[in-house]
């Protein structure tokens, strides 16, 4: 019986061993994973009216491979009679759309900034804009 013990206890021993050293064998070296990745960017910006009486103007801001400015129209966050959650609704949909598309082409989205900016005369809020862009990469 001693005799099994010991003969399971090397084996045991063994196994961890082995099993110990190829646990902590490092990542191969190859070419392919010293490589460096070398990524293009692209970026979208929305900008949001909060001017009451619809009077804003609200966009999808883009910039193309030429360097033009492509704009589409958003819908103002204010109507006549107050908060259109419609048009809310209408520029989430645009926006989704943009990013999908930009997905679709391979593109990942990296990251989303906002800011806001509150029109003041005489101390009175007379409306604002929200801005929010939206940065994407892909590998060249």
């Amino acid at each position: 019986m001693k005799e099994v013990i010991k003969t399971f206890s090397v084996a045991a021993l063994s196994a961890i061993i082995v099993m110990g050293a190829f646990s902590f064998k490092p990542a191969a070296n190859d070419a392919a994973s010293q490589q460096h990745v070398v990524y293009e960017y692209k970026q979208f910006s929305t900008i949001e009216s909060v001017i009451p009486g619809g009077m804003g103007r609200s966009r999808i801001l883009t910039t193309d491979d030429n360097g033009q400015m492509i704009e589409k129209e958003l819908k103002n966050f204010y109507s006549l009679v107050g908060i259109n959650f419609g048009n809310i609704a209408n520029n989430d949909r645009a926006i989704v759309d943009r990013i999908n598309q930009y997905t679709n082409e391979g593109w990942e989205l990296m990251q989303v900034s906002t800011g806001s900016h509150a029109q003041h005369s005489d101390g009175n809020s007379s409306g604002g804009l929200f801005i929010t862009r939206y940065l994407f990469k892909r590998a060249k």
